[in-house]
């Protein structure tokens, strides 16, 4: 499906009851936009883990403005304010007062910035494998320098710089970088998923030449007063986990979770626990009377 906002359109697909019979009465499950990473990333890859939350929630895809089969847009508005602000379009696009939240990695940040700008729209947010400002980059790096086989090194030149020249390249770094991405990288899968995804490597090169060098909601996180599940990968190497540690640090009503045996694809590297967290998240905070309750807290 496509929704013509703000000057764009946006793919985005549906999947799951937002209504539930219960006996008697209509349950209402809570909408949930899922927001993907990159810059330049689309949705595919949620729909191989992610979709098991169809049971709990009415799921949302999105791909960001000229990402995946969203259409072309005008590049100077590939930033992380536009798609916040796209986020939000899309919501009043569907008729939703609103919204819970899950965001991996850029898409995390996404939705930090969405939770920050429009408090009063969001009922739950969870942040995946994420991070709060530009200091990951200097993190990322040095994981590299530590742990990165030449290979990998070379690769992530073109990264730091914002400096692909053409989609080979994005999958010259990817397939290199994919065992870093994910301690259960497996060649087969990978090349089942990069088949199936649609990548935009200019968006990444303005991400990571440009604004992703300079956003920083640190001294924002605590106006955000929803429940907020902050997930972490304690071998991620480009968000590491101590942002996901800050995260909920800065936040009130946040819980936080690392995940011993993962990396920054927490979803693939531990999928049932992953999806449990997730679950009990969405399922003990309750909507009430339009507003939230924090529920059962869940830690490292």
């Amino acid at each position: 499906m496509r929704a013509r906002v703000r000057g764009t359109e946006l793919y985005f697909d549906v999947d799951g009851m937002g209504l539930v019979p219960a006996g008697d009465r209509m349950d209402e499950r809570p909408v949930l936009f899922l927001l993907h990473g990159g810059p330049g990333g689309d949705h595919a890859g949620f729909k191989s883990t992610v979709a098991k939350l169809r049971d709990v929630a009415q799921l949302v895809y999105i791909d960001h403005r000229g990402s995946g089969r969203s259409a072309a847009a005008d590049p100077a508005t590939y930033t992380l304010e536009e798609n916040v602000l796209d986020v939000d379009a899309l919501r009043d696009y569907l008729g939703l007062e609103r919204i819970s939240i899950l965001g991996s990695s850029y898409g995390g940040m996404v939705a930090q910035g969405y939770a920050i700008r429009f408090p009063e729209r969001v009922d739950n947010l969870v942040l995946a494998a994420t991070s709060p400002s530009y200091r990951f980059l200097e993190d990322a790096r040095k994981i590299v320098e530590e742990r990165g086989t030449d290979e990998q090194k070379r690769v992530c030149e073109w990264l730091w710089a914002g400096a692909f020249e053409s989609a080979e390249q994005l999958y010259e770094y990817y397939r290199a970088m994919s065992p870093m991405y994910s301690l259960k990288f497996d060649a087969e899968k990978f090349e089942k998923s990069w088949n199936q995804g649609i990548r935009n490597f200019e968006q990444l090169n303005l991400g990571f030449g440009g604004f992703l060098r300079e956003f920083d909601f640190t001294d924002e996180l605590h106006t955000i007063p929803c429940p907020t599940l902050v997930l972490g990968g304690a071998h991620d190497w480009i968000c590491p986990a101590e942002h996901s540690r800050l995260i909920a640090e800065r936040i009130p009503r946040a819980h936080l979770k690392i995940f011993a045996d993962s990396s920054h694809s927490i979803p693939q590297d531990q999928p049932e626990e992953f999806l449990a967290a997730v679950r009990g998240f969405l399922t003990c905070a309750t909507r009430i009377d339009g507003g939230t309750t924090e529920g059962t807290e869940i830690t490292e």
